[in-house]
């Protein structure tokens, strides 16, 4: 690794491992006959994960940079679980087996990026920045599930699922920022993102001592998604007061095709986004801000998916692929206080979405089939609150509190969903400079209780603790992290209906997470910067 005036390279390596356990119970409850199927058991997770980050700046001189960098990383996946179910007819147990899970995966992950920055001389603020982005992840799954009855007649199908998965993501940005003095500024700027997405899935039988593939629950998923957006905003900005307006311009072109049967949906809708925020400073470290912004939520690829993991076959979650997106707009009123040492956050907030997303329960054969689909509308009023406070030079606290009170409004199949109700989070942080170069980090959570279209979720309360070292002065970092330290992070969903009742319990557990990196070049050693899982 060599610095030069006009060179730079840098390199970042990290391992580690990770374990996480989850503990189900599901009861599904079919009032018409009085039948029952229980199941409860555990899945695990368990991960060894390595990455890499090598990358280049080149200063072409003191106004033009340009950098080039990439990223990888690798992971080993070994998912075993095991589910015991019960069947009851009458409230008489007619059956008793338990299922059998061995699963494998590999996950490659890549990212690179190419960035070129232009300063001018006029105002330091004066930039332009190009940059294009590309990300890939790829999942290679191998599942076996084997049934075994210990009481009854329930047969054993044996099953397997292979899964070929791959993402790929490419983003180009052009950013221009114009100060035209010091009170006025403007920026303007675009951006392309493209995303592909296949999905191969296939599940098969045991039948007749040979595999046979189940043609109705194996299909090719294609996702293509093109987003083209541009935009501009214009703030003026005194001592005291300051104004900042917006407009955001998108085209949305989607794509979903079930291959084998296929079955093509196709989306494209183009939205304005207008944004107004202004300030004013009453005193130095006292502010008011109110502003007015419109948002889409685009839905998740597994929202859109419609296959699923065959874990617990009596409780499947699906995808949707006609799912349409949410728009929310989003009304706030907040002051702040700043201070050297202290800051705090109060805010007020109302949000109108529409085409609401929600997760619908039906009942097929003792099955429950949850499915994403669009609910109407919600209106949610409420407020939040943050606050940070340095008490030392080794302790810090960080708050957090959000409440909300939410009217929801929609109908499904001649079902009216009307209903409404509160919900409320908080969050403590505490992070703490030890000696010989650790620090340490406490974060305690608190979810409450809420409605939801067809039942209650219940409260969910956990603690996470992590312990971070620097070693080489700096340039290596081990990490060592503990979630949910009292295994107390459990949530209990309830869904009753007129002709069902179902009932699921799911627990993390404990898990603990390893890690090791190391870097040189400009920067410090890194986290595990191997992205979120799949």
């Amino acid at each position: 690794i060599r610095t030069t005036e006009k060179f730079n390279l840098f390199s970042q390596f990290g391992a580690g491992y990770r374990s996480l356990p989850r503990d189900k119970v599901s009861v599904n409850q079919n009032f018409s006959d009085n039948t029952i199927v229980k199941s409860k058991g555990t899945e695990y997770r368990n991960e060894v994960f390595y990455n890499m980050t090598l990358g280049a700046d080149y200063h072409i001189n003191d106004m033009n940079v340009f950098t080039l960098s990439g990223k990888f990383a690798y992971e080993i996946e070994d998912q075993p679980s095991l589910i015991a179910f019960q069947s009851v007819d009458d409230y008489v147990t007619t059956s008793r087996w338990y299922r059998e899970e061995t699963t494998e995966a590999t996950n490659p992950k890549w990212e690179y990026e190419a960035q070129y920055h232009k300063k001018f001389e006029d105002d330091k603020e004066h930039v332009f920045l190009v940059s294009a982005l590309g990300k890939f992840f790829g999942k290679d799954l191998s599942s076996e599930f084997i049934n075994r009855t210990t009481y009854g007649n329930q047969a054993d199908p044996n099953q397997q699922t292979a899964t070929v998965f791959s993402e790929a993501n490419y983003t180009f940005k052009a950013d221009y920022t114009k100060p035209f003095s010091k009170k006025v500024k403007m920026e303007t700027g675009g951006q392309y993102v493209i995303t592909d997405v296949s999905n191969d899935y296939a599940v098969s039988d045991y039948i007749n001592n040979t595999w046979v593939q189940d043609a109705s629950l194996t299909n090719l998923f294609n996702y293509d998604q093109k987003v083209l957006g541009v935009y501009g905003t214009g703030s003026y900005e005194k001592k005291k007061w300051g104004v900042k307006a917006g407009l955001r311009l998108e085209n949305t072109d989607l794509t979903t095709l079930l291959n084998n049967t296929n079955e093509e949906n196709k989306q494209q809708y183009t939205n304005l986004f207008p944004s107004l925020h202004t300030s004013y400073k009453l005193i130095e470290t006292f502010s008011l801000q109110a502003g007015y912004s419109r948002r889409i939520y685009r839905p998740r690829l597994w929202d859109l998916n419609p296959f699923f993991n065959i874990r617990n076959n009596f409780s499947v979650r699906t995808g949707n692929p006609d799912l349409l997106p949410e728009f929310t707009d989003s009304y706030e009123v907040s002051s702040i206080y700043l201070r050297e040492k202290t800051s705090f956050n109060f805010s007020i907030f109302h949000r109108y979405t529409t085409e609401v997303v929600e997760r619908i329960s039906e009942f097929v054969n003792n099955v429950n089939i949850t499915k994403p689909l669009n609910i109407g509308t919600n209106q949610a009023t409420g407020l939040e609150f943050n606050a940070d406070y340095i008490l030392s030079k080794k302790l810090s606290l960080q708050g957090e509190f959000n409440y909300n009170y939410f009217d929801r409004k929609g109908s499904y199949q001649s079902k009216n969903f009307d209903f409404n109700g509160d919900r409320w989070t908080t969050k403590v942080t505490t992070k703490l400079k030890l000696p010989y170069n650790f620090d340490l980090e406490v974060t305690g959570r608190y979810e409450s209780k809420f409605k939801t279209v067809q039942g209650i979720t219940s409260e969910n309360r956990f603690m996470d603790v992590g312990l971070r070292k620097k070693i080489m002065k700096g340039k290596a970092v081990v990490n060592l992290s503990v979630r949910d330290v009292f295994a107390s992070r459990v949530q209990e969903t309830v869904v009753t209906q007129g002709d069902f009742y179902s009932y699921n319990f799911d627990q993390r557990g404990r898990f603990l997470a390893i890690g090791f990196s190391y870097g040189f070049g400009k920067g410090e050693a890194m986290e595990y910067l191997g992205g979120k899982r799949r």
